[in-house]
């Protein structure tokens, strides 16, 4: 057991991966020292909006974000606006999203994308809570968005599991924004990625599980859970050139300034 407090800035313990056993994976989370998550929301329909807020209310380690992914940009009607919206006032909800642009993948075209991701900013900024994004194939673009609408001036903003390469971090770093570094981080050929941690000032790096995917090696090929964070903060702690204790006390401190929360 550490003794020493990471919190895990992106996850999805709500999801059915985890009906089975959450409470036990909660528990290994917080005996590896994950002292607080932030519970990002991911739904395929206006139903599943409301879980990641249910769960966080139930735990006073767990927060809570509103929004939806930009694999399902093409689904959202215009009345599930409302609802999100409403949904980000909650005191439990630390941000907006997740949200942003997936070139990979082109699970929605892009011109739904970018429209969907303007919308969750432009509620971020009505509330004054910072936008999680999810970016993958399309930095360039989402960079220039991210300028325009002053997120990381003045709107708190993150890009969540980045994938980018160490200029692309230097620039969203140069805006003011966070990046997270996730389980890929670990991989044999994720060397970019690594570099990246060099070009992110150490006030702006975070980490993070994206759980139940993208688990850390050495647990590669497993459902990945908040309590793995620690194999990756030990790789981008050595990135970093600091010992873990202190690249874990420098993440937690981010995470909170980010999304206003108390240290665990």
């Amino acid at each position: 057991m550490t003794s020493f407090p990471f919190l895990d800035s992106h996850c999805h313990v709500d999801g059915s991966d985890f009906d089975a056993d959450r409470e036990e994976v909660l528990a290994r989370a917080r005996a590896a020292g994950v002292g607080a998550m932030v519970v990002v929301a991911a739904p395929r329909d206006l139903a599943d909006l409301e879980r990641p807020i249910r769960l966080a209310e139930r735990d006073r380690d767990l927060h809570a974000t509103v929004g939806v992914h930009p694999h399902d940009a093409a689904r959202i009607e215009p009345h599930w606006w409302g609802e999100i919206e409403r949904l980000a006032r909650h005191p439990k909800v630390v941000a907006v999203g997740e949200t942003g642009l997936d070139y990979y993948y082109d699970h929605s075209p892009h011109e739904e994308q970018r429209a969907a991701f303007a919308r969750h900013i432009e509620i971020a900024r009505g509330l004054g809570k910072p936008v999680v994004c999810h970016v993958r194939d399309a930095h360039g673009e989402a960079a220039d968005m991210l300028e325009a609408a002053g997120v990381g001036r003045g709107l708190g903003g993150v890009i969540h599991c980045f994938t980018g390469t160490p200029e692309d971090a230097r620039r969203y770093a140069g805006l003011g924004l966070y990046v997270s570094f996730s389980g890929i981080a670990t991989f044999k050929t994720a060397g970019p990625i690594r570099a990246a941690v060099k070009e992110v000032p150490l006030d702006r790096i975070l980490i993070e599980t994206d759980c139940p995917f993208l688990a850390p090696v050495p647990m590669r090929g497993k459902r990945n859970e908040p309590a793995f964070l620690v194999h990756t903060a030990a790789v981008i702690a050595g990135e970093a050139g600091l010992p873990v204790e202190e690249l874990a006390a420098r993440t937690t401190a981010n995470a909170c300034a980010l999304f206003s929360l108390t240290a665990p």
